[in-house]
């Protein structure tokens, strides 16, 4: 949403853009899509296989894989977790509406910088995936995975935000 909605100096800008969009879903969609196959195995929730029916083409295959872990999750998880997702599916609408949209972020922001932004969430992620697996299994509960990813994030999270803001408010 940031990449579509970000001011260009020129219209032809646009064009990289529509391609940026679905370089992205795709390259970010795959890292994430194989995260999760990583969770679901580490758990014993691997049924054999996490693409249901023909591959898609090419790289699509990448989101074909998210889309299929989303749903395994979604199927899995308690109601409770539910209503987490919820919450942070809402916590990052309202920053992206508040911030960026009506706090004026969308006209310095550049594509290259919001294409990089997510990876170093994607850091946290491997690490709390490594970290949370070793932890998980001296303690033969899932709670290690679990402890680990929410301080990681929460910890990373809060940082990478306020660093956010600071980098748009210094833009403006």
């Amino acid at each position: 949403m940031k990449i579509a909605t970000a001011k260009t100096e020129h219209p032809s800008e646009h064009i990289g853009n529509l391609f940026a969009i679905p370089f992205f879903a795709m390259h970010y969609g795959g890292f994430m899509g194989g995260h999760g196959v990583f969770v679901l195995a580490m758990f014993g929730k691997d049924k054999g296989g996490f693409i249901e029916g023909e591959a898609w083409p090419c790289f699509l295959v990448f989101i074909q894989l998210l889309i299929d872990v989303i749903k395994q999750i979604y199927l899995m998880i308690p109601i409770e977790m539910k209503f987490a997702i919820l919450a942070l599916f809402a916590s990052h609408g309202v920053s992206f509406v508040y911030n960026y949209l009506l706090k004026g972020e969308f006209a310095t922001a550049k594509r290259k910088d919001l294409m990089g932004s997510p990876y170093p969430r994607m850091v946290v992620m491997h690490i709390a995936i490594i970290l949370g697996g070793i932890f998980s299994a001296m303690m033969g509960s899932p709670v290690g995975i679990l402890l680990a990813l929410v301080i990681l994030k929460t910890v990373f999270d809060i940082k990478l935000h306020l660093k956010e803001r600071r980098k748009a408010k210094s833009r403006v």
